[in-house]
């Protein structure tokens, strides 16, 4: 069996659900056979999300974490490929910090790539016949945060681990008075648990045209 940790988001700037841990829940309440999945809510709080985060990594003992949040404006699964040394909100987070222009470590490289097989995990999620690409941004707000915080600790503490982070459109249920894309959670709940049995069985990922012109 291959451990691995799913978390997702509290809700957060006014709404009443999070996509990303209702879809966390259910994929983790009907794993692929040979994964275990454990799942884990954290707060959208900057900081304080690290931190649970660290302390489920140290309970759980996972190969292998996949982070997902809430992409709201997004159509598709999108699989995160770089993790910005950056803290620069737009919104407050749920405390009501607003960071500006910040490095999430002082002193840290500028970025990280994820250590999830990014265009496989993409290739997967579209043959279960959903919508998904690859990402080159998670944004500055505490989705990247969090990105980020995995990956300096992947390279810094645990460099057994692999990881990343997954972006998921809103639920329909947030769309109805607003023209945006959404995605069924049990849509959103597939496409994570095709994410998680593939970087179990993916060492080297694809080759496969994945990038953008802007």
């Amino acid at each position: 069996m291959t451990r691995v940790l799913l978390t997702g988001f509290a809700p957060f700037d006014g709404e009443s659900t999070n996509p990303s841990w209702q879809a966390v829940r259910a994929a983790a309440a009907a794993p692929p056979d040979g994964i275990e999945i454990s799942a884990v809510e954290l707060p959208c709080v900057y900081g304080a999300s690290i931190a649970v985060l660290r302390a489920a990594i140290e309970e759980t003992r996972p190969e292998i974490v996949v982070c997902a949040g809430q992409a709201g404006g997004r159509p598709d699964i999108t699989v995160e490929r770089v993790a910005l040394n950056l803290d620069d909100a737009r919104i407050p987070d749920a405390s009501g910090a607003e960071p500006i222009d910040e490095p999430i470590v002082p002193g840290g490289p500028a970025a990280y790539f994820s250590t999830l097989p990014v265009k496989a995990c993409v290739a997967a999620v579209r043959a279960a016949g959903l919508p998904a690409s690859v990402s080159h941004t998670a944004g500055t707000f505490v989705c990247n945060h969090v990105f980020y915080g995995l990956a300096h600790l992947i390279a810094t503490e645990l460099p057994h681990l692999r990881g990343g982070f997954v972006h998921v459109p809103y639920a329909p249920e947030q769309v109805v008075d607003r023209a945006l894309p959404s995605l069924p959670v049990t849509a959103a709940a597939r496409a994570l648990s095709e994410i998680a049995a593939t970087a179990a069985r993916t060492r080297t990922d694809i080759r496969a045209a994945g990038g953008a012109t802007h």
